[in-house]
């Protein structure tokens, strides 16, 4: 039996979703003026996120004198690429938009900007964040970037109504941007790179998880194959978001076993980790909204925390090293100072005295 689609929704929609418990899921802010709209356009609060993965990955490829210059010419580049990403995903999803309480505000629903000038300028964003990075930093981080934005628009955007598969491509494309940090520095992708880029894959799962179970009717609304969507009683999704919380337990302490950073960033990665976990747990139990805001909530404190605790103990751990002193803040082992010895003087091959 044929049904209808949904009917989008009206510019007076109502601006919050009612949950189970009685708390509202607010809508996306609606921004005003030029400003404003760049911003929802360009989902730059969100995309704030993925410069500061861009910044830890730079931070944590190189132990030495930050370049500064090099650094800020990475967080243009890769700004300019996630802004085109959310442009043209935003430009392949109005219609969907429009029937989502949550995004039917934005921009192009409303019908504020044209698409064609939408898609001009996320056309023009990804190649100008491509070949800021390529000009100026080197050409794999520019190439990272590049391929991301791909990743995302043609890839991750059309499987959202297809297949719950999707949200493990958009995770591959949340843990790019660390591996773009690290790119720009050593101009290659160490085992470190790919520890960062696995470490953010991971924590978008049960992240996204939480989000998607609050959003479910939502989602079901404009079509999306979220995998809360097609688990009404959130077993699956419950499992999910536990094992891949545990996962993150592990994987921080391995940052610290690749020579990524020290002891401290391990135990306060393991702590974190440990009580995302019990959050993602108490979901599975309880399978409610409420208990789903508070997983979600968990993942965005974790995320800072864990993040903030690598930079800051940064550097390789040396066994030797801590057993004579330590090190110093860039991971650079202290060795001990000894006096020089004395070097024994050559025997000179003329008689200083009188002679014989």
């Amino acid at each position: 039996m044929a049904t209808s689609a949904p009917t989008p929704l009206p510019p007076s929609a109502p601006s919050s979703v009612a949950i189970n418990e009685g708390e509202p899921i607010e809508a996306e802010h609606r921004e005003t003026g030029l400003v404003g709209l760049v911003i929802e356009l360009t989902k730059a609060r969100l995309n704030g996120l993925v410069l500061i993965t861009t910044g830890v990955g730079y931070l944590l490829a190189g132990l030495g004198a930050i370049d500064w210059m090099r650094l800020a010419w990475t967080m243009v580049g890769t700004a300019l690429a996630a802004a085109s990403a959310a442009m043209l995903n935003q430009l392949a999803e109005r219609h969907r938009d429009a029937l989502m309480h949550r995004t039917a505000r934005r921009p192009l629903p409303q019908k504020r900007v044209p698409a064609p000038l939408v898609f001009v300028a996320g056309v023009l964003s990804a190649f100008a964040g491509f070949a800021i990075l390529a000009l100026f930093v080197n050409l794999l981080s520019g190439t990272l970037a590049l391929a991301n934005v791909v990743l995302y628009v043609i890839v991750y955007t059309p499987l959202k109504p297809r297949t719950t598969l999707n949200t493990l491509i958009g995770a591959v494309c949340g843990g790019i941007p660390p591996m773009i940090g690290w790119a720009a520095v050593t101009g290659g992708l160490e085992p470190g790179a790919w520890l960062l880029g696995i470490l953010l894959f991971v924590w978008q799962m049960p992240h996204f998880m939480a989000l998607a179970w609050m959003y479910r009717d939502d989602y079901r609304r404009g079509g999306m194959t979220m995998l809360p969507v097609v688990d009404p009683q959130g077993e699956l999704t419950g499992r999910v978001m536990v094992v891949t919380s545990l996962l993150l337990a592990p994987l921080g302490m391995s940052a610290t076993l690749g020579g990524l950073c020290g002891w401290v960033s391990a135990a306060i990665n393991l702590l974190t980790a440990l009580a995302m976990t019990w959050m993602s747990y108490r979901f599975y139990v309880e399978r409610t909204d409420l208990a789903a805001r508070k997983a979600f909530f968990a993942s965005i404190i974790y995320l800072p925390i864990a993040l903030a605790a690598m930079v800051v103990d940064r550097g390789p751990v040396s066994a030797e090293a801590w057993l004579h002193g330590g090190r110093d803040p860039y991971g650079e082992t202290r060795r001990l100072e000894l006096p020089p010895s004395p070097v024994p003087a050559a025997p000179s091959l003329v008689n200083p005295g009188n002679g014989p």
